[in-house]
């Protein structure tokens, strides 16, 4: 039987998570093959604690299929983690707890989580990558981003412990586990667009964007990319091979904004995610390797504005608007039933992106939804593009951070969801139906309809 069709798990959602060092824990490595080996550092307060494994899917509904459980193991506290260097970089620096076999794992998007004998719970992801992606649609899970925000140790690429920009880190580590529950970022921007993939039964493919700067070559005939939620933080290297994808027929799809906005390194192996940001003349290669370094594509030195691969152009934060239709008969609309002018409430948000003329931008490039907004007082708007690469890929960008969480709004697992309605659920559910089956067939111009370059029509410019 199909991986998608098995039984699935409901009891796979944290319940309680008790205190912070009640249990938490971490992979040493963020990925793996299938049947390859991991170790999990855990510490805990409490006397005994258990690891279960749950692939993340649609599973009728349940959305997780247990596939693996350690026995009660004994705990330890391995304490609060370390801060070092100029670089302000936190470590736990705990010792392995115990070594995991993927012997038999399918590949996926997995939540392992971790249980004490009182009931306290966290989680720790992993992806069982794919090899080779050849015809296949590849989800993107995009952990330099997790690990840009985690603020375990209380410092992240954001903060510092006392709540500043200017003491946060500039280098945070994997070495740690994830704050709250362990996976937020996965749960509300990546989990619902895996769902919604697997219930669809495309063929697909997982990796990480680690795994892309990496290397690998999982991209090599790859029908269709997809990026799902927030994927801010990227290398050169990842760039560079997304480009290529694109240029040799691969379907891009951007489902949430600002993505590729950030430039970073990866060190340690993968294991470190380097980005100084605005205190970029303090990079030590930004005289030496400018074009690595670690401040905003679009910024000194080597700018290179995101716009030129995605075709929208990060604008700003925060907004709360409507996403309002502007060409309701393109094929990615198709059975929604829109007009021109048809309003869905907060779906744009809480980031935005826009196309903006005086940056690279590729054309023809069609502008599928025009939505004004109102950003720290200043107006502007907010789109969603779609363009086809010489290629004939096809290449689609949301335009909007709630993109994907909206697949899941008003449901168990995101029941406010920003005020969200069953109907803009809905339409961002059959829209994005549309979007992955197009793009799953192979380079989108050879079957869809040419984007109908409307940029000057919508801004005069």
């Amino acid at each position: 039987m199909a991986e998608r069709l098995l039984p699935g798990d409901p009891d796979w959602r944290v319940r309680e998570r008790g205190s912070d060092e009640a249990i938490e824990g971490y992979g040493d490595r963020a990925s793996v093959l299938p049947g390859e080996s991991f170790g999990l550092h855990v510490s805990t307060t409490e006397g005994r604690y258990r690891v279960t494994a749950y692939r993340m899917g649609w599973y009728g509904g349940t959305l997780a299929r247990r596939v693996w459980r350690s026995g009660w193991m004994k705990g330890r506290d391995q304490g609060r983690g370390r801060l070092a260097g100029d670089t302000r970089t936190v470590r736990a620096r705990w010792r392995r707890s115990l070594t995991v076999s993927t012997e038999g794992w399918p590949e996926g998007a997995y939540l392992l989580r971790l249980d004490t004998e009182r009931g306290h719970q966290r989680y720790v992801p992993l992806v069982v990558r794919s090899a080779s992606g050849a015809g296949r649609t590849v989800l993107v899970h995009a952990t330099p981003t997790w690990q840009a925000y985690n603020r375990w140790g209380g410092y992240s690429l954001y903060y510092g412990e006392d709540g500043r920009y200017e003491s946060r880190s500039l280098a945070v580590s994997f070495d740690r586990p994830y704050d709250s529950t362990g996976m937020e970022k996965f749960l509300i921007h990546e989990r619902p667009v895996v769902a919604l993939a697997e219930r669809l039964g495309l063929p697909l493919a997982y990796t990480t964007g680690g795994d892309l700067e990496a290397g690998d070559d999982v991209l090599t005939g790859a029908s269709a990319v997809i990026f799902l939620g927030h994927d801010e933080y990227w290398t050169p290297g990842v760039r560079r091979t997304v480009t290529e994808a694109r240029d040799a027929g691969a379907n891009l799809a951007f489902l949430g904004a600002n993505t590729c906005f950030r430039r970073v390194r990866m060190e340690e192996d993968g294991k470190l995610v380097v980005c100084y940001k605005t205190a970029v003349d303090r990079d030590p290669l930004v005289r030496t390797r400018p074009s690595l370094a670690t401040t905003d594509f679009r910024a000194a030195p080597k700018a290179d504005p995101e716009s030129s691969l995605i075709g929208v152009y990060y604008d700003g934060y925060p907004v709360d608007a409507p996403f309002v239709v502007h060409e309701p008969r393109h094929w990615i609309f198709a059975g929604t039933g829109v007009r021109r002018g048809d309003a869905f409430p907060h779906l744009v948000g809480v980031e935005y992106d826009r196309v903006n003329t005086d940056v690279p931008t590729p054309r023809p490039l069609q502008i599928l939804a025009h939505s004004p907004v109102t950003c720290v007082g200043r107006p502007s708007f907010a789109d969603a593009a779609y363009y086809t690469a010489p290629s004939g890929a096809g290449v689609f960008a949301s335009g909007t951070m709630r993109w994907a969480e909206t697949l899941m709004a008003r449901t168990r697992d995101l029941p406010r969801a920003h005020g969200i309605d069953a109907r803009t659920r809905a339409f961002v559910t059959a829209t994005t139906t549309n979007l992955l089956k197009g793009f799953a067939e192979g380079p989108a111009a050879e079957r869809l309809p040419a984007p109908d370059d409307n940029v000057r029509r919508v801004y005069r410019a």
